[in-house]
């Protein structure tokens, strides 16, 4: 049987997820505003435009405003992760759209009697037309 976790190890872990939404002091993330002298994430990255677009994008923050001038690098690693996440849904549900849509002229070619084959041997056809005119308008 596990041991009920002890009162030191619930606020740890506490003051851990209060680390996720914590409040912003001039650059400083608190993970305990009583405890801030013991408890200090020093936010020492400066996030980029594009840095700011993806905490919007993955909802880490709803304005750019709100975005404070210096974050927890930690912060945007969550952020570029959950916006990498997003990115290969997007990618998935494309690549199934695309799936049936070439499903779909596949089918429509197959009821016109088109395919590669034919298409092939059209194209060689008309380059033998062309050598054999070259052939005959060539002076000799």
């Amino acid at each position: 049987m596990i041991p009920p976790p002890t009162t030191k190890a619930l606020r740890g872990i506490c003051s851990f997820l209060h680390y996720c939404h914590s409040s912003q002091t001039d650059g400083v993330f608190l993970s305990n505003p009583a405890a801030e002298q013991a408890h200090k994430v020093v936010a020492s990255y400066k996030p980029s435009k594009f840095d700011k677009k993806i905490l919007l994008w993955t909802g880490r923050f709803k304005t750019e405003e709100e975005i404070p001038p210096r974050i927890p690098p930690e912060m945007l690693d969550r952020a570029r992760n959950k916006a990498r996440v997003k990115a290969c849904y997007i990618m998935i549900g494309l690549s199934i759209v695309a799936c049936f849509a070439v499903i779909a002229s596949a089918k429509k070619a197959a009821a016109r009697h088109e395919s590669l084959t034919s298409w092939n041997m059209a194209k060689k056809e008309k380059w033998r037309r062309e050598a054999a005119l070259a052939a005959e308008s060539k002076p000799k």
